[in-house]
């Protein structure tokens, strides 16, 4: 049974950087097109970056902008994980952030995603 892990969330001060991981369990992490979302206090869940089956990487929404930071999606095959680096955090950033598996190519909504993890919070404060 697949199984995805989020870690690496925390408090962290603005301008600071944070790296979530993304442990999958049960399938080949580069057999799946792995997403990474975010849902900040009573807002929707929104696409941040994705990376596919063939290790090319998206970036959308708020990432694209830059008013959450600097994102780096990346993959470790030997570790099965996926990871996003988020420098220069600004605290507009403050969500909780999920990742979420599909077999097919990147996409940026929701329902497109059939696994998904339980999320790491980032808190993003002075």
């Amino acid at each position: 049974q697949l199984r995805l892990v989020e870690s690496g969330g925390g408090l962290v001060q603005p301008g600071g950087s944070l790296r979530l991981a993304c442990v999958i369990s049960g399938a080949r992490v580069d057999v799946y097109s792995i997403g990474w979302f975010r849902q900040a206090s009573g807002k929707g869940r929104e696409g941040v970056s994705c990376i596919s089956r063939d290790g090319d990487v998206m970036y959308y929404g708020d990432a694209v902008k830059g008013t959450l930071g600097a994102f780096t999606i990346s993959r470790d095959d030997a570790e099965n994980s996926v990871y996003l680096e988020i420098n220069g955090l600004t605290p507009e950033a403050t969500a909780v952030f999920y990742c979420a598996a599909r077999r097919s190519y990147c996409s940026s909504r929701t329902d497109a995603y059939d696994t998904w993890g339980q999320g790491t919070q980032v808190t993003v404060s002075s």
